[in-house]
């Protein structure tokens, strides 16, 4: 069979350039906007997965069971090369790009292929379109659960303005592309096309997404955020930032306020608005009784939970093995949380909350942040790892994610924050840090926060009582924490008096604010001298 180049027409002179809608050739089939009962019968016939019980697609993603950060890569040319922040992305030229861009395409020849046309971004002004082309079913009815399903009349005449493809069987050639390895994450944000190969984890469809907008969004003066948010009955919404295993997910799935979203929103003129149309929650050790919500939507048709074990015989399932991966995940849609917001948008929020794991139980389960603190954390993005988890790690190591989404940002923190600093001082926003990490000592030593006191002091700050609280300056990080909160501990409030040794606190105490100062002075050149000034205790 002779290869047909594919070729890209530009058309120049509009707000930004556009490409015509890619071309594949000699396809074997290409299902388009398949729904779930199609999709599922379609993975299970051919054995890209079981059915639970419950009716939920479980998968497998293979030996990628996480992103692969170090394989993404951004076009280096004349439109990026000044906005884009290089120092955290890996570049590839506009020639490598075209080559692998025409190489996958002769890659699909013959193939199957499934695609979705999807919204991304509930606020009618600042939303995108995206056209998913997968080789996998699961793939398909995974984005198509994660992005916002547009209506029949949406989708006449749909022209993206995001093109993805993913193809996990085709191989990069590293010396071919000028790549790392074989596999693959790589987007052209002029012109709106990602490419996926190597690699079977989906998420990689889903943070493409959220890195373009990150790229387009903050010169329009709409704040793109890694964060849930939901709102409560006085219509007055949250935004809880957080890293991987901080509870972002968990806290905002609350039944007593309406569930914006669990993972990436935007703040624009309109107030907030959540990107996705669904839900990536980590199921490892998902119990129904402390996540009833998310424990219930795992189990629907048409969700699709990736790595979690299952019998293959009585199709029981076990979110407690995570011998594979910790790294379990479930992907629904929004809608099968109960109490979701039906426009997945809402008005400026009255709470911005930062979340952190600390392993290293020093930090306090809540403390009262200035906006000039609030940003601060935010650019330090701060949670912990924990023994254990990674080969090598014997105590608890200290992750800076600035932004709290690193891997996602192309663009220079600095502009992320003066963004959002503008947003909470135009609002008069509330700031708070929570720390649902260890208390009593360190990971090994102390235990991790009840969820039911975080809960409770995350509820009083929503509803304002805790405002009403009196508080303390904390030595080490400057923040005011308050002093007595009905229904947790007092000791708790206070990490020096949870620990039994005295020195041994102080000593971690000093070390976790040596390690802040240590990772902020990447930003010293960059911050303005507010945030400087609002540096931990000084």
């Amino acid at each position: 069979m002779r290869r047909r180049d594919m070729k890209l027409h530009v058309v120049e002179g509009g707000a930004k350039d556009e490409i015509e809608p890619i071309q594949f050739n000699n396809l074997g089939a290409l299902h388009a906007n398949l729904d779930e009962p199609s999709l599922i019968e379609v993975a299970i016939r051919r054995g890209e997965g079981l059915l639970s019980p419950g009716g939920a697609l479980v998968v497998d993603t293979g030996s990628h069971t996480g992103r692969s950060p170090k394989d993404k890569y951004i076009v280096r040319e004349r439109e990026t090369e000044d906005s884009i922040w290089w120092a955290n992305n890996n570049a590839i030229s506009r020639g490598a790009f075209d080559t692998l861009l025409a190489d996958m395409l002769w890659h699909a020849t013959e193939k199957q292929l499934f695609v979705q046309d999807l919204h991304a971004g509930a606020d009618e002004d600042n939303g995108i379109k995206v056209k998913v082309y997968t080789e996998l079913a699961w793939h398909s009815l995974f984005i198509r659960n994660l992005l916002i399903r547009p209506s029949a009349d949406e989708l006449a005449g749909f022209y993206p303005d995001l093109t993805i493809i993913d193809m996990p069987s085709f191989k990069a050639d590293p010396a071919k592309y000028g790549l790392r390895s074989e596999t693959v994450i790589a987007c052209d944000f002029t012109r709106g096309v990602v490419l996926i190969g190597g690699t079977s984890y989906a998420g990689e469809m889903k943070k493409s997404v959220f890195s373009y907008l990150n790229y387009i969004l903050p010169a329009r003066g709409v704040m793109p955020m890694h964060c849930s948010a939901n709102v409560g009955p006085s219509s007055v919404s949250a935004l809880f930032f957080g890293l991987s295993g901080t509870g972002k997910t968990t806290l905002s799935a609350s039944p007593d306020r309406s569930l914006i979203g669990d993972d990436e929103h935007g703040w624009g003129p309109n107030g907030i608005f959540n990107f996705e149309g669904g839900c990536y929650a980590k199921t490892i050790n998902l119990d129904k009784q402390a996540e009833p919500q998310i424990f219930a939507a795992s189990q629907r048709f048409g969700a699709v939970l990736e790595n979690v074990s299952i019998n293959p015989i009585t199709r029981k399932l076990d979110f407690t093995d995570g011998r594979k991966t910790e790294n379990t995940r479930a992907a629904y849609p929004l809608h099968f949380i109960e109490n979701a917001s039906p426009t997945s948008a809402a008005g400026h929020p009255g709470t911005v909350v930062m979340l952190t794991a600390d392993a290293f139980g020093v930090m306090p389960p809540i403390a009262r942040l200035t906006p000039e603190q609030a940003i601060y954390h935010f650019l330090s993005g701060f949670t912990a790892k924990l023994a254990g988890t990674e080969r090598g790690v014997t105590e608890p190591q200290p992750t800076f994610s600035t932004c709290f989404g690193a891997p996602f940002m192309p663009r220079h923190p600095v502009e992320y924050a003066r963004l959002l600093k503008e947003l909470i001082d135009k609002h008069q926003v509330s700031c708070w840090l929570v720390n649902t990490g260890w208390t009593g000592g360190a990971y090994g030593t102390g235990r991790r926060m009840p969820i039911k006191w975080t809960r409770t002091l995350l509820n009083a700050a929503l509803d304002g009582s805790l405002d009403r609280a009196k508080f303390r300056t904390d030595r080490h990080f400057g923040f005011q924490v308050p002093t007595s909160v009905e229904g947790v501990p007092s000791h708790v409030l206070d990490p020096f008096k949870s620990w039994a040794d005295k020195a041994a606190y102080e000593n971690q105490a000093r070390r976790l604010v040596g390690m802040f100062t240590e990772n902020f002075k990447q930003f010293e050149v960059a911050a303005d001298e507010t945030t400087m000034s609002a540096a931990l205790g000084s």
